[in-house]
């Protein structure tokens, strides 16, 4: 039987961004023997609700729009940009089925942030440092990321990529706090802004990475250690009823 994991389109109001964007994520899946659902945001609540119990994990992607500042407590900055009621209203759906039922999660930019808030972490409103995080999707390696042993994400660097990892760069947000239980696993050593992080869990799966790793699949074999983790976990995970979960922390 495939093991299904769910995906939001990345955008409620950009159709041809989703276009744009969606492919890397699906082939990265299909690659990593994943059947990906992809959710519209137009759907109900309780629609995407029902979708989401056909599925074994959850992959929250990038998204061309920011986290609104007054979901972790502040008020927007001049350039803080457009948000997106709809992708925001579908995260905290997944989330919730996530969290709930102890589901593997992978998110990614857009993604690790939106999880960060969801646990009552908050976010860099705009980075200001020596580091461009935001050179554009055609540059591949765009700076160093330092990842803390021991972690999850550290196990999965393969030999050849431990002297200097390198990752991809497109976005002017970060984490700024961390959420709660959520640990920090990787940061920029040149200007210290965090660009992993995961949930500080045995049993449960959730790791979210500021980079692309669905766009340097082919080339990177952190990005492909990735995928395939997320798979194993998803392919591991097994219902239990909620009220077990909420038991189990």
């Amino acid at each position: 039987m495939s093991v299904r994991v769910a995906i939001p389109e990345p955008s409620s109001l950009d159709s041809e961004y989703n276009q744009r964007s969606l492919p890397p994520y699906l082939a990265a899946l299909h690659s990593a023997g994943l059947t990906p659902l992809v959710v519209p945001l137009h759907e109900r609540p309780d629609r995407i609700a029902r979708l989401l119990g056909s599925v074994q994990g959850i992959l929250l992607p990038g998204s061309r729009y920011d986290v609104d500042p007054e979901r972790y407590g502040e008020s927007a900055i001049q350039e803080c940009g457009e948000l997106d009621p709809g992708r925001t209203a579908a995260d905290e759906i997944f989330l919730q089925d996530a969290f709930n039922l102890e589901k593997p999660i992978l998110a990614i930019c857009f993604g690790v942030q939106t999880l960060n808030v969801w646990c009552n972490g908050s976010l860099i409103q705009h980075l200001t440092t020596s580091v461009n995080h935001s050179p554009g999707r055609a540059v591949q390696d765009a700076h160093p990321v330092q990842i803390v042993p021991g972690s999850r994400l550290a196990g999965l660097v393969p030999f050849e990529e431990r002297a200097e990892t390198l990752v991809n760069s497109s976005h002017h947000q970060a984490v700024k706090q961390a959420g709660d239980r959520l640990r920090v696993t990787a940061v920029s050593p040149a200007d210290g802004v965090i660009e992993a992080v995961e949930l500080d869990s045995q049993a449960h799966f959730a790791i979210g990475v500021q980079w692309h790793p669905e766009r340097t699949y082919a080339q990177s074999g952190l990005s492909r250690a990735l995928f395939a983790s997320f798979a194993r976990a998803a392919e591991a995970w097994e219902p239990r009823r909620i009220e077990e979960s909420i038991v189990r922390g």
